[in-house]
């Protein structure tokens, strides 16, 4: 077989996705010859792209090495849950969330084994940290989809101990709530009409609302004004537009917002990790790379021509 190795993202809608951007960055400073495709993609089309990747040529040579093999998928919303049934295994972390965002192939003469993970944890733990960190005992996350599974485990890692759940819809929040209790945390769910007064009291937030839901809520005469020793620090997931309405809302209170592209960035890096294996090295020229690619700034103080 010929030709690069194969990657993609999948998940619906995908035309704002900079994780092309990201990993394409990421592979020409590592030399490794990896293709990146967007793919769109809803649940329902889901087990016949699956069906139909796992049957493709480059997923059953038994060389690992191939070139042009499959190494991984990105997945994001809203495949996080769905694509856990197509995988034959899943990381210890993936397996505690009940979701994932990445997926991973080990080629085999009788076709690939899939794991699956999910990085979006460690994302967000790095992104909060290069924020300037927490020592907050308390939290919020706003929304229960599969990312809030991911921001009540970074919360814990964080050493966070109790959680405001704001929902649209309480019924929606019982697989979060019961991870989130299994991980030690104290959970109260919120209806989300009663979220501004939660924010208006909140130093550590994470929502992982989809683009715009939030901003009924940031418009909230509450949130409006500086607040004392500032408000603390937002992570915000969604990151097209940006600022969101509830970023620049916190940030005029004088609070620290972490855009979604940096929880993208970290979490992105991780899959670079296992998408190219041995290959991987220098993180900080990778990061620099990938930093430039979206115009975050960069995390490597040296020059760009010794970031590599």
């Amino acid at each position: 077989m010929t030709g690069p190795a194969r990657a993609a993202v999948l998940g619906s809608p995908i035309g704002h996705s900079k994780s092309p951007a990201l990993h394409h960055a990421a592979y020409r400073h590592l030399g490794v010859d990896i293709a990146y495709s967007a793919v769109e993609m809803t649940p329902e089309q889901l087990e016949a792209y699956m069906d139909g990747l796992r049957g493709d040529p480059d997923t059953t040579d038994d060389q690992d090495t191939t070139d042009s093999c499959w190494r991984g998928l990105s997945v994001t919303m809203p495949l996080k849950s769905a694509m856990v049934k197509y995988v034959d295994r899943l990381s210890e972390t993936a397996s505690a969330l009940g979701v994932l965002n990445t997926v991973t192939f080990d080629a085999g003469a009788a076709g690939p084994t899939l794991t699956g993970h999910n990085t979006d944890v460690t994302g967000m733990i790095r992104a909060i940290n290069h924020a300037g960190g927490t020592t907050e005992r308390s939290a919020v996350i706003l929304g229960a989809g599969g990312t809030s599974l991911a921001a009540a485990a970074a919360l814990a890692a964080l050493g966070v101990d109790r959680v405001s759940l704001c929902v649209r819809d309480p019924a929606r929040a019982a697989d979060t709530v019961r991870f989130a209790e299994r991980a030690g945390l104290q959970v109260s769910v919120v209806p989300m009409q009663d979220s501004a007064a939660v924010l208006s009291g909140a130093r550590l937030v994470i929502s992982t609302l989809p683009p715009h839901a939030a901003d009924a809520m940031a418009a909230a005469p509450r949130l409006q004004g500086r607040v004392d020793g500032g408000a603390g620090i937002l992570l915000d997931v969604a990151y097209e537009p940006w600022p969101s309405a509830l970023a620049q809302t916190w940030r005029g209170r004088g609070g620290v917002i972490v855009p979604g592209l940096e929880m993208l960035l970290y979490q992105g890096l991780e899959q670079v990790r296992m998408f190219t294996g041995s290959s991987f090295h220098d993180e900080p020229g990778v990061i620099n790379a990938m930093c430039d690619a979206v115009r975050l700034p960069r995390r490597d103080p040296r020059p760009p021509d010794m970031a590599g």
